[in-house]
């Protein structure tokens, strides 16, 4: 008798332990960075679930280096994801909210490979900013086999890019030859996309893209050019927003990251010290021990816990 309540406290003990370690590890913690890799990140973009304005929430994300050369993070990459893939950002402007990603399989001059669809999610805020898209290896005459909606995408006045592009050794990656005729490859800018938010390369029978930025200084050397994919975002959709990007500033200006709580999305500020606060992080740096005394608690608790276990195994 006395042996079944002793194992029956047990039972009780370990349970309510299990009970008050939920409670803790529900605690607040830093998990919004206000860096992903060499990238600032800022309102209205995030690192993750909770951070950043939740209408970006899940497209960008950072993806943690699991490298144990790297304990700064240098090596996280801040993602987009979209329906067709995720693509590293390699660029922000804030001041234009305009970003670049560099879609892995994207062909340059000096690696070309087959490349995806690109796809944008049509519910996200993004947009395809202002790219010049070289298709290549498509079925000639460009001029007038490449069609959307039945109209003509090809600009030739911009076949000189198809020219340059086209002296780059590369091309033999896609079964092309040196200074192969320009009438396989197509300049599609201004491009847009497809009904379902897709570049589709497929439907028009091209074998890869090279999308490009910028040409610099020297418009005829393609291993000059800036390549990438620009993208537009949208930040205004409402006094909600304006009111969250002002106490946005605040908690950035403090130290913090911006974020948000579901279920309603209400705005949290994230400090470095694992406080969340609906203000700004600069009269949080007091609550920083309790934060580490709650890390302290839930390892001793996970000690106990363990104990106890054996314990009760044992009394089996």
């Amino acid at each position: 008798m006395g042996n079944r309540l002793c194992f029956s406290s047990l039972h009780l003990l370990l349970f309510l332990l299990l009970q008050l370690w939920r409670t803790l590890a529900s605690q607040p913690s830093s998990s919004c960075q206000a860096k992903c890799g060499s990238l600032t990140v800022k309102y209205p973009l995030g690192t993750g679930f909770g951070c950043g304005s939740p209408r970006f929430n899940p497209y960008v994300t950072c993806s943690s280096s699991s490298s144990s050369s790297s304990p700064d993070g240098d090596h996280d990459q801040l993602l987009l994801t979209t329906h067709t893939g995720s693509y590293p950002i390699t660029a922000i402007s804030y001041a234009t909210s305009t970003l670049t990603i560099t879609p892995p399989n994207m062909s340059t001059c000096s690696s070309m490979q087959p490349s995806q669809n690109l796809g944008i999610d049509w519910p996200s805020p993004f947009q395809l900013g202002p790219s010049v898209f070289v298709l290549l290896s498509c079925p000639p005459p460009t001029s007038s086999s490449l069609t959307v909606k039945g109209l003509p995408i090809c600009d030739s006045t911009y076949n000189y890019l198809c020219a340059s592009i086209h002296t780059c050794p590369a091309v033999a990656s896609l079964g092309l030859s040196l200074f192969a005729p320009t009438n396989t490859c197509c300049v599609y800018s201004p491009a847009n996309l497809d009904p379902k938010g897709d570049l589709d390369l497929k439907a028009l029978g091209c074998a890869s893209y090279a999308s490009v930025l910028s040409l610099g200084q020297y418009p005829t050397d393609p291993n000059k050019w800036e390549y990438g994919v620009a993208l537009k975002y949208n930040n205004d959709v409402g006094s909600l927003d304006s009111f969250v990007a002002t106490n946005c500033e605040v908690c950035e200006r403090s130290g913090g990251a911006c974020g948000y709580g579901p279920p309603r999305n209400y705005f949290l500020c994230v400090c470095n010290n694992g406080v969340n606060t609906s203000t700004d992080c600069y009269n949080q740096m007091s609550l920083s021990n309790s934060v580490s005394v709650i890390t302290t608690r839930r390892k001793v608790l996970l000690g106990w816990i363990i104990a106890l276990s054996f314990l009760v195994m044992e009394w089996e």
